[in-house]
């Protein structure tokens, strides 16, 4: 299908407006609020019946801090400079980084953080300093990702960043964009559901001037004044574009997302001149944890041997269990420790023995291979010590209290969600960008449908998207009302 249509050739619109913000998930709700805030007159395209998007979906544990700290986290008691913040996200994501783009982020945290609190989202003043996916005791702050990990804690202090919606449990994205988009639909924006962008209208000059959406099964042509802000979701329920950018993943068994998320921001942006890129890249989640006591087991491959420190966030875990031969990863724990993983219901146990010996043969491994791993962990365990991985001394105890349990943690039987981490290339104010990074004029991208600061699962912390899309939607939608209006 044919994603611009050329403005010359069209006779009249349905509807004009000074900017058009295609999706009305946090980043587009974000946008508009905004955009409106700086007097443009907004019109909100919304493919499902109501807005929300994947941000409604998640916990909303949004990831935040620098700059001395969020109120929240300096009112519980802890400084996170921007240095600080900044160091913990290049270890994250390495060369993969957009530094202006970070530099805004970690510099801007306390007043984002502010603005939630502004729109009337209320946030408990407590902590909760436990290891579980989502602080289910009303508290507002807590570690979502691998702060507390090797090999983290070399380069950046570790400060809880994770900031839930009071008493919102996993219903935080609820709780959220409730808040926001009633804020957005109070400031007199027009808003239209069941509506689905199709088509970006753009001049022979190369700026973008509008967008042709289906509404109500027909072709609905709106004209914008100042510029189209594409904010439509990631890619992750189109099978064509996952099985082209993410063949070892295809077929994705469990796409976590919302249907609107079929790439149209992606590729509407592609056809007008944008960059796609780090589409190979997404989130893997491998949720071990909690309860917390599984830690003290150890991950091994199909070889038998460890490759990762078991007390990191549940996407580092995905990201590297993706890497092993087969993508068949396996929990060793004993009697002491074992349980069910709380979020995992497909996990299948392997082995039961007396012996280590015994779970290797039974699972196949390479004679002595198993044996060979435990005995080096608990030696060095013992002492406090982990010389491979450096899992923290809270996780560190030999294995050693029989029966053991070899559990599957396969990515082939374990079906772990999955989203997309590519999309459009744009600046931090979110202008989309040509292959050459030259500006197209009149468009502006966030959320999911662009590239933003979490670029790979292995440096991935829960919240990450959320505060991307919503502090860049908010940048979009300021930069694109500071535009002329023709």
């Amino acid at each position: 299908m044919q994603r611009v249509v050329r403005f010359e050739e069209l006779d009249e619109f349905d509807l004009e407006t000074d900017i058009c913000v295609v999706g009305f998930g946090g980043a587009g709700a974000s946008s508009a609020w905004e955009a409106r805030m700086a007097g443009s007159e907004v019109t909100v395209l919304e493919q499902s019946s109501a807005g929300g998007g994947s941000t409604m979906m998640s916990a909303c544990e949004m990831y935040l801090g620098g700059e001395g700290g969020t109120a929240l986290q300096q009112e519980l008691g802890f400084a996170d400079s921007t240095e600080n913040f900044t160091n913990y996200l290049k270890a994250c994501f390495g060369d993969n980084l957009d530094e202006e783009r970070v530099a805004m982020y970690t510099q801007g945290g306390p007043e984002h953080f502010a603005w939630c609190e502004a729109l009337g989202v209320a946030y408990k003043r407590g902590y909760f300093p436990g290891r579980d996916v989502v602080a289910m005791t009303g508290d507002s702050l807590q570690f979502t990702g691998n702060e507390r990990s090797w090999p983290f804690t070399e380069v950046a202090e570790p400060v809880p960043r994770g900031h839930l919606p009071a008493d919102a449990d996993h219903r935080g994205g609820q709780v959220f964009m409730s808040t926001l988009l009633q804020r957005v639909e109070e400031l007199g924006t027009d808003i239209r559901v069941d509506a689905r962008a199709r088509q970006l209208v753009q001049d022979k000059h190369g700026r973008v001037r509008g967008v042709i959406a289906k509404i109500d099964n027909k072709p609905f042509a709106i004209r914008t004044r100042q510029a189209v802000i594409l904010t439509a979701g990631g890619f992750v329920m189109n099978e064509q574009m996952t099985r082209q950018h993410l063949p070892r993943y295809y077929p994705i068994d469990n796409p976590h997302g919302n249907p609107g998320d079929r790439g149209d921001g992606i590729l509407m942006g592609v056809a007008a001149g944008g960059h796609a890129i780090n589409m190979g890249e997404a989130f893997i989640c491998i949720a071990h944890y909690p309860p917390p006591e599984l830690t003290f087991g150890i991950f091994v491959n199909s070889q038998g041997q460890r490759f990762i420190n078991e007390d990191i966030y549940l996407a580092r875990l995905g990201h590297y269990a993706s890497e092993q031969q087969d993508k068949k990863v396996y929990m060793l724990i004993d009697n002491e420790h074992f349980a069910r993983p709380a979020y995992q219901e497909h996990i299948e146990i392997t082995a039961v023995g007396e012996t280590i010996e015994e779970i290797e043969t039974d699972a196949g491994f390479p004679p002595g291979a198993l044996q060979a791993t435990v005995q080096y962990y608990n030696e060095h365990a013992a002492c406090g010590e982990d010389p491979l991985f450096h899992k923290a001394k809270d996780w560190l105890k030999p294995i050693a209290s029989p029966p053991y349990a070899l559990v599957s943690y396969s990515l082939d039987h374990l079906k772990p969600a999955i989203f997309t981490l590519g999309g459009l290339d744009v600046k931090p104010t979110g202008e989309v960008l040509t292959p050459d990074r030259e500006v197209i004029p009149g468009l502006f991208a966030a959320g999911r449908t662009v590239a933003g600061i979490p670029r790979t699962a292995k440096g991935y912390a829960s919240g990450m998207s959320v505060g991307d899309a919503t502090f860049f939607g908010r940048r979009a939608g300021r930069q694109a009302a500071a535009l002329d209006r023709s």
